[in-house]
């Protein structure tokens, strides 16, 4: 009788940066999902995998954490320094950020051509 012989590749993630991500994230207190599309992923299951140590933590997220969150991107691969590098996370655009990669592509220009008339209509105001 002849068993079949399974193999496996083995992954080695550093949890720890994993660690720290899920740990900033929580700070944040921001749901996976809304870190995900912060970091424009268009699933949470992406983040959820990282905290759970299937995917590493790719170059892209950690500069997208560090741009979009504020989070030290040294603090990130190291676990030395602050958690957050000092920059003001500003709480509206972040909620902007997660609300417009909710649209579909027609409504984003629809919305930024909005934007673009706001700022005329306010130029205006500003020189009456």
């Amino acid at each position: 009788m002849f068993l079949p012989v399974l193999s496996f590749k083995l992954r080695v993630v550093d949890t720890s940066v994993n660690d720290r991500l899920k740990e900033a994230r929580l700070a944040l207190n921001l749901t996976q999902k809304q870190f995900a599309k912060g970091v424009f992923l268009k699933s949470s299951g992406y983040i959820g995998d990282i905290e759970v140590y299937r995917h590493e933590v790719n170059e892209r997220i950690l500069e997208l954490a560090s741009s979009v969150y504020g989070i030290n991107k040294a603090w990130l691969k190291t676990g030395k320094g602050k958690m957050f590098d000092g920059k003001k996370i500003d709480t509206q655009l972040e909620e902007m950020n997660i609300l417009f990669n909710q649209l579909n592509p027609h409504f984003k220009g629809y919305v930024l051509s909005q934007i673009k008339n706001l700022i005329k209509l306010q130029n205006v105001k500003d020189k009456e």
